[in-house]
């Protein structure tokens, strides 16, 4: 029988030590962070060579969400980066054991959230030649961490730019002739911008 030329697809977690492939690939390290859960969340990204030497960094504020879909905003921007790059072969180290597990196929991916973030990452981690995906201790994962953070303390610390403020302040207030009127004075700008959430308070009993 004559045996095809054609080359068997990527294997998507072929990790070398089981598929005998030890050649040089490219680093990500990755990490979410989130104040809260959720709360305001960021990404970290730190890619590196085959030699461990950094080649690029990001870490990026990514508004109110939960750890989880920072961890995977993260994934998607390696995978992103890596791939603008012309990197065909890649491994990726995170601290969050459930984005990894998920990826292997190890636990299901329950969360609506989650789904098309991990939709997402699947299809574009089967576009690289080789990709693996491997779980590191916290304190292996520091650098991208320590950069997740300082995004987060970037945007804690800035003043309100463009109309827009993170602070987040709850009031109570009265419905007067189809209008809310709050029941103490607000520190926001005049003609500023906010975002109401509204709950009926509670009401004593009679």
């Amino acid at each position: 029988m004559k045996r095809s030329s054609a080359r068997p697809p990527a294997r998507l977690f072929a990790e070398p030590d089981s598929a005998g492939d030890n050649r040089p690939s490219y680093i990500a390290q990755i990490d979410g962070a989130a104040r809260g859960n959720p709360g305001p969340a960021s990404y970290a990204v730190i890619l590196r060579g085959p030699d461990g030497s950094p080649l690029d960094s990001l870490g990026k504020y990514i508004g109110r969400t939960t750890n989880n879909v920072a961890e995977y905003y993260a994934l998607i921007a390696a995978l992103d980066a890596a791939a603008a790059r012309g990197i065909r072969r890649l491994r990726i180290r995170s601290d969050s054991e459930l984005l990894v597990r998920q990826m292997k196929g190890a636990y299901k991916v329950k969360s609506a959230d989650l789904k098309p973030l991990h939709e997402r990452a699947q299809k574009a981690a089967r576009a690289f030649e080789f990709f693996s995906i491997e779980h590191v201790p916290r304190e292996r994962n520091h650098e991208a961490d320590a950069l997740a953070n300082q995004a987060l303390d970037r945007i804690s610390s800035a003043p309100p730019a463009s109309g827009r403020d993170y602070r987040a302040v709850r009031v109570r207030a009265l419905v007067e002739a189809g209008k809310l009127v709050p029941a103490q004075p607000l520190d926001f700008a005049e003609g500023e911008e906010v975002i109401v959430t509204i709950e009926p308070a509670r009401r004593k009993p009679s």
